[in-house]
């Protein structure tokens, strides 16, 4: 009894939580080897859904890491305008979908430096129309690429994920801290270095059916990496080489920010809630996994407003957490004059 209760001591302590996180790493890493679009479609649809109302129901208890829940109103309101253009192709909206993502991006910033709502507005209104020229005057797909795509995808779950555990490391002066950051490089691009032909499992006819909703990240990171053209529609989607080393990058980043979430329930307390508040999130993480089960489709669609909150709400704690990297730096290097 007292050895549990000194291992639960050890585990919790930062470098406990670290360490705990590299296993996780290397467990992700392990079965995005073997089961990619599997593995990206059970934790998509199992752990996705805890961690959007987990998180959005943190992010208000912090009130979003701004000076006021009001002002994220707009926020919903670019919400609320990117998914009717997302569900409805052929409307106007849709045409302005990188613009709209851009735009909230960028309010996340004004957030934490502009005092004045009349003049963040004013702002934000003048960083949308010159959002809109520049997209529509682009000749290259850059800006569609980067705002539409990457930036609510493996922006929010790879290269964010890293900037948090960077930033944990700093404000801890970690070791512990500084190799899990290394070890999660090393896993992102071991799936780069290393890609057998005889190691996955062939994907199942349900798989390709679900992951058919999905599939633009792949063929947009297929084409970043240099690796050439490739559509959903393609024989080699499903099983060459490099398209499989893209998948295991996507299942391993997906995973593990979510399960990185879900190990630090010590250090940034989601759970410490009422009762009824954590009743009506796990009523709704049922809901949720019984309509994927039912539909992947379904699923996708009912979750949609979920997912695509907890990613525009989690802004002002992303520039948060860039900030105080650049905070902690200095510091570090002030210190060492």
């Amino acid at each position: 009894m007292f050895g549990t209760a000194k291992f639960t001591d050890k585990l919790f302590t930062t470098d406990g939580i670290n360490y705990l996180n590299i296993g996780l790493m290397v467990i992700s890493l392990i079965a995005a080897y073997i089961i990619p679009f599997e593995l990206f479609l059970f934790s998509y649809a199992v752990f996705g859904p805890l961690h959007y109302l987990t998180e959005i129901s943190w992010l208000d208890k912090k009130k979003y890491f701004v000076k006021s829940k009001q002002d994220m109103l707009l926020m919903f309101a670019l919400v609320i305008l990117l998914l009717a253009g997302r569900f409805q192709h052929a409307t106007m909206i849709h045409r302005f979908r990188t613009s709209l993502e851009f735009t909230g991006f960028s309010y996340a910033f004004l957030l934490l430096f502009v005092d004045k709502q009349r003049t963040r507005l004013i702002l934000i209104a003048a960083i949308f129309a010159l959002s809109v020229v520049f997209h529509f005057n682009s000749k290259h797909g850059l800006p569609f690429l980067l705002f539409a795509i990457l930036l609510p995808s493996i922006v929010h779950v790879f290269l964010f994920t890293g900037s948090f555990i960077l930033f944990g490391a700093l404000k801890s002066r970690s070791l512990s801290g500084m190799v899990s950051l290394g070890v999660f490089i090393l896993c992102a691009i071991t799936f780069f270095l290393y890609m057998p032909n005889n190691v996955s499992l062939p994907i199942s006819n349900y798989g390709k059916q679900a992951y058919s909703l999905f599939g633009s990240l792949n063929t947009a990171l297929y084409k970043i990496f240099g690796f050439g053209n490739l559509t959903r529609g393609d024989i080699g989607f499903y099983t060459n080489p490099k398209s499989i080393a893209i998948m295991r990058f996507l299942a391993f980043a997906y995973t593990y920010h979510y399960l990185n979430w879900f190990s630090k329930t010590s250090v940034i307390k989601w759970n410490e809630v009422s009762k009824l508040r954590m009743t009506v999130i796990l009523v709704l993480w049922v809901a949720a996994v019984t309509l994927y089960g039912i539909s992947y489709r379904i699923g996708i669609y009912a979750l949609s407003l979920l997912s695509t909150m907890h990613v525009f709400f989690e802004y002002p704690l992303n520039n948060y957490t860039i900030m105080g990297i650049g905070k902690e730096l200095r510091s570090i290097l002030i210190n060492q004059k």
